[in-house]
């Protein structure tokens, strides 16, 4: 490892443990879904706020004139927020960026109300651009009016104030920071944060070396990507993983969650990604598909497992109309399947996780599956991941990867089963075993007890059930037992007791001897020992 990376990964993990233990002064009575919101809206706010300063200062550079300076001009102000707004797609006023709340805090010149002025001043000055529906309802989830933050102005005040002091002793600068050092810490939050939600996080967070899976299977062979979809982007951490893998010009998702959506667009602002290369929207996928007819270059999610939905009606949809048959009303992971395959392009790559029942139950979800292997040739791969990987579940998962226009009919198997490393309450996939998987996939040859490449014929011949066990023998047989050595075993071990029972006899004979009133007791461990 170079000196660089040293750096950089020490630096990372000062960061990421400084902004946890911020996020503990926050704990109190909320969960953690009720601090996260808090502790990433400050931080995302702080962030916005670095971002005008920074933009301001470099239009400012040949003026000599401060921000607060030139904003007070009449003669900059509206060409400077013009400008400021045209490019970042927000403002924020001189009074209220981060560092003056800050100013104002160790002056004794603060309270919450400001702050929540602030916040919504964000929002007020995207209104009619571009970006306001980027930027709408972002800090919706950041309740400043909260009792759980104390029951008085001044009690919530003075909280805010301590979380607010604590982060600016943190460096938030491109020149402190390498590059997305921050916005990789933000997401280890929202990380430690699923950790500590239970059965939520689920919602909102995929494992990252999972997505490291997906990203690098969608991504093979390919270094830039016109457009990713993720139609159930949780916080939008598989989007982004997939932007590290290929260059994204575009991100596009959609998210039922309200709060998991403004964690989404938080998120991807703080990797860098400007409202403008992002579209992404607040809704029902199943129900109310808001990209209709676009297609994508890659398609990726981690959808709700086996999720309630309503197929009445939607044999009319175009999205499920060939398949014959809808989803089970209380299962709709072929529903999101064949959603993503609806949205993807001819020649692009889509990777989904999905449980373990997918592959082999029958009724409905038997015909949709059969459908797509016979008529359609879309499954590519079926990928069996360890249990206890994801945050708030247990169950084993599979990722199924779906491709147009195949020339080939076979489907690679892959048993992954055994490839984890156990941690202390989820288990995990090392970097080596990630590249594994995804080498596996892109070599498609046979592994012994690990993979291989199903003929068509014989995923017909097995009824187009894919339980992973059908095709990739694990089996590993028992060496075989040596009857003579086992007798001669336990001939030695009887001979071994027995000379013990002699010697232990003959030790408490001895006592007896010393000690005649103890003839009673010694009777009684004889018979214990059978003697």
């Amino acid at each position: 490892m170079t000196e660089t990376h040293i750096t950089q990964a020490q630096q990372q993990a000062d960061l990421q443990k400084r902004l946890w233990a911020i996020a503990n002064d926050l704990r109190g009575n909320m969960d953690a879904s009720e601090y996260r919101n808090y502790m990433l809206g400050l931080i995302f706010y702080r962030f916005l706020s670095g971002k005008v300063e920074d933009y301001a200062h470099e239009l400012l550079a040949n003026d000599e004139v401060s921000f607060t300076e030139a904003y007070a001009n009449a003669d900059y102000q509206a060409g400077l927020k013009q400008e400021i707004v045209d490019t970042l797609g927000f403002f924020i006023e001189p009074q209220y960026l981060y560092s003056t709340l800050v100013k104002d805090i160790q002056a004794g010149n603060f309270d919450i109300e400001k702050l929540q002025t602030a916040v919504n001043a964000v929002q007020d000055s995207t209104i009619g651009k571009d970006s306001q529906d980027d930027f709408k309802g972002l800090f919706a989830d950041m309740d400043l009016n909260s009792n759980r933050l104390g029951s008085t102005i001044a009690q919530r005040s003075e909280l805010m104030a301590k979380v607010m002091l604590n982060l600016a002793d943190i460096p938030f600068d491109a020149d402190s920071l390498q590059i997305d050092a921050l916005g990789d810490a933000y997401e280890y939050l929202i990380g430690q944060f699923a950790a500590n939600a239970g059965k939520k996080a689920g919602e909102f967070y995929t494992p990252q070396q999972v997505s490291k899976i997906l990203a690098g299977i969608v991504t093979l062979g390919r270094d830039r990507l016109d457009s990713v979809y993720d139609p159930t982007m949780g916080s939008g951490s598989l989007l982004l993983r997939v932007g590290d893998s290929a260059q994204v010009a575009e991100y596009y998702g959609q998210e039922l969650n309200g709060t998991t959506y403004n964690l989404a667009r938080m998120n991807l602002l703080m990797h860098g990604v400007n409202y403008a290369r992002f579209d992404v929207y607040n809704g029902d996928t199943l129900e109310d598909d808001h990209y209709r007819d676009q297609t994508f270059d890659a398609v990726v999610a981690n959808p709700p497992y086996s999720a309630h939905w309503t197929p009445d009606g939607k044999l009319e949809d175009e999205r499920f109309r060939k398949y014959g048959k809808t989803a089970p009303k209380s299962k709709a992971d072929f529903a999101f399947v064949e959603h993503m395959l609806y949205h993807l392009k001819a020649d692009g790559t889509m990777a989904v996780v999905l449980p373990h029942g997918v592959l082999f139950r029958g009724a409905a979800e038997g015909v949709i599956r059969r459908y797509m292997i016979e008529q359609d040739n879309v499954l590519d791969a079926v990928i069996g991941l360890p249990a206890n990987l994801f945050y708030g579940t247990s169950i084993p998962t599979a990722i199924l990867v779906f491709k147009k226009n195949r020339t080939n009919k076979d489907i690679l198997f892959i048993d992954a089963s055994k490839e984890f490393e156990k941690g202390k309450n989820q288990n995990n996939l090392t970097d080596k075993q990630v590249e594994k998987i995804v080498q596996t996939y892109q070599n498609r040859q046979d592994i012994d007890k690990f993979a291989h490449v199903a003929t068509y014929d014989g995923v017909v011949e097995n009824d187009f059930n894919l339980n992973i066990p059908r095709y990739v023998d694990t089996f590993e047989e028992e060496p075989p037992v040596d009857v003579d050595q086992l007798v001669a075993d336990i001939q030695q071990t009887n001979r071994e007791l027995e000379q013990s029972k002699a010697e232990f006899s003959k030790m408490l004979g001895d006592l007896v001897g010393q000690n005649p009133n103890a003839q009673q007791q010694l009777t009684k461990i004889k018979e214990l020992f059978g003697k």
